[in-house]
């Protein structure tokens, strides 16, 4: 189980989000990737687990209109393609960051 993370930057110019972990390591994940990553139900079937969401409808210029913590456990992005409803658990912003093929984990 991975912590809550010490500092979150949304880079909006760079159209990136920059995660810094309590043991150091930094991810940085585009917004496309965490928007073609959305967990929900409009984007992954719930009983299957497969992604209904066209990643690569996804457009270059996705950004978030807002994102706002979920408890202490989630971040929720309100996105300017108008969705909203995907909860990126701490446990899952951890994975897709150590999977993001353009992220630049440091560890420190």
């Amino acid at each position: 189980m991975v912590v809550s993370p010490k500092h979150i930057r949304a880079f909006k110019d760079e159209g990136e989000l920059e995660i810094h972990w309590q043991d150091g390591t930094i991810h940085r994940m585009s917004f496309r990737f965490l928007r073609g990553s959305c967990p929900c139900a409009g984007c992954v079937n719930e009983f299957t687990g497969v992604r209904t969401l066209d990643v690569n409808s996804v457009p270059e210029t996705i950004r978030p209109d807002d994102v706002n913590l979920s408890g202490n456990y989630a971040l929720k992005f309100s996105w300017n393609d108008g969705h909203d409803t995907g909860l990126y658990t701490w446990d899952y912003l951890w994975e897709l960051g150590q999977s993001d093929p353009s992220d630049t984990a440091v560890e420190t």
